[in-house]
């Protein structure tokens, strides 16, 4: 079955690959303020028993002097972020990731802005209803601080066609 995305009424949010065009921006309305908690569940639920997330003690003895909170858990904040005006309902898969760089740590406390720009699109050679969408997503704390850059490939599906006239339903 192929996947689907209504687009009358209030619901789905996702733009499609025809609307992703090189250059495309947005800044996203959303902001996280990271939390302790954040940081220790998300380290917890994947085993990432690094001191430098979880022990305060240890992590004051650090160039940083605090916890810094765990990189992943950021790539998937600012990911997640985007996912309501970018790809919510539209996309079939998420491909990868080329490239992942952390220019500045984030904190307890820090809060989280996220921009979503459009790097490059194609249109799939293997699919018939659907392009890859080449994201670059970019993340600030509250200083202006950058502090994350990805740039990950989607899958996002063609806006269907319109029925053509006289077609069966």
């Amino acid at each position: 079955m192929q996947p689907t995305a209504p687009r009358a009424g209030n619901e789905m949010s996702g733009l499609y690959f025809e609307d992703l065009h090189e250059g495309f921006a947005v800044e996203h309305a959303i902001r996280r303020t990271v939390t302790e908690m954040d940081n220790t569940l998300f380290s917890a639920l994947t085993y990432n028993p690094a001191a430098l997330h979880i022990d305060a003690e240890y992590a004051k003895s650090t160039i940083y002097g605090q916890r810094v909170v765990n990189s992943t858990f950021l790539l998937a904040l600012v990911v997640g972020v985007s996912v309501i005006d970018t790809t919510l309902g539209t996309t079939i898969g998420n491909l990868g990731f080329e490239e992942v760089r952390f220019p500045k740590p984030v904190f307890h406390g820090d809060t989280i802005r996220v921009r979503t720009e459009v790097a490059a699109s194609r249109l799939s050679k293997s699919r018939t209803d659907s392009g890859i969408v080449t994201f670059r997503h970019i993340a600030f704390n509250q200083r202006d601080d950058q502090v994350c850059v990805a740039l990950r490939n989607a899958l996002m599906l063609l806006r269907p066609k319109p029925p053509t006239e006289g077609a069966a339903a």
